[in-house]
């Protein structure tokens, strides 16, 4: 069936036509960089750490960065400094995981890593909302905790992490978690947990994300906002975003004049 994930959910917000390109026209945007790369890397070592894995934490990650940035392909630029840099950053963070974990929750058992979401969309019944939860725990008080790595420089400041359309990931990933399980969304908490590239202490850090009724109304109101203009073939280019520091792919190109 169709269906519409939190990034591209952002992605039409930032802008409905780069939205048409991407995921109407499937024109190639942006293939990644060495931020990505480093994320994804980082991503594999947790979810090994949070499963209790016997792995060498330093190989899994130096391996696996090394394959995504291959995985760039010739046509990405690919700054080899800033990668020499990234693998020291790696792995200072690496040995910070589990403590920051445990410091957080203190007791919990896991649930799932990299959940897939594939659930029904209110008042949007030919869609279906696709996406996957890195990490899914469960504490001693009976409450479950959704869990998104994400890698940054230094971390994020007070707009940040407040940020509606940031924090939106967390608001609908809870509300859909909730509908696949039949969980009371009461017992459900959501939280980032950020791995800083350039800190020089407390190089992870795990924050809650609230999302009351009005919050979650206002997520699931631009989502369907969203699917009525996508199915309507509304597109309209949002030039705000051109001048704002997105480094869209297409600007000034053949696809967007």
């Amino acid at each position: 069936m169709p269906h519409i994930s939190y990034s591209e959910l952002k992605n039409w917000n930032m802008c409905p036509f780069y939205h048409k390109l991407v995921h109407i026209d499937k024109i190639d945007g942006f293939k990644g960089n060495e931020y990505t790369a480093f994320g994804t890397a980082i991503h594999n070592v947790c979810e090994k750490k949070l499963l209790k894995e016997d792995i060498d934490d330093a190989r899994v990650f130096t391996d696996s960065f090394s394959d995504c940035i291959t995985n760039l392909g010739d046509s990405v630029p690919v700054d080899s400094g800033l990668v020499d840099q990234m693998v020291g950053q790696g792995l200072a963070i690496l040995p910070e995981i589990e403590e920051a974990l445990e410091e957080y929750f203190e007791e919990f058992e896991v649930v799932s890593t990299e959940e897939r979401l594939y659930e029904p969309i209110e008042n949007a019944e030919d869609y279906i909302f696709k996406g996957y939860i890195d990490a899914v725990i469960k504490t001693k008080d009976g409450k479950y905790h959704i869990i998104d790595w994400k890698t940054c420089s230094w971390g994020w400041n007070r707009h940040r992490r407040s940020e509606p359309m940031t924090t939106y990931q967390l608001t609908l990933y809870k509300y859909y978690w909730s509908q696949k399980h039949n969980i009371d969304k009461e017992l459900i908490e959501t939280h980032f947990a950020l791995l800083k590239r350039t800190a020089k202490k407390e190089r992870v850090e795990f924050f809650r994300v609230t999302s009351g009724d009005r919050k979650t109304e206002n997520a699931l109101n631009l989502l369907y906002k969203a699917l009525h203009n996508i199915k309507k073939g509304s597109c309209i280019k949002n030039r705000l975003s051109c001048t704002a520091g997105f480094g869209c792919d297409f600007y000034k190109t053949e696809h967007c004049p």
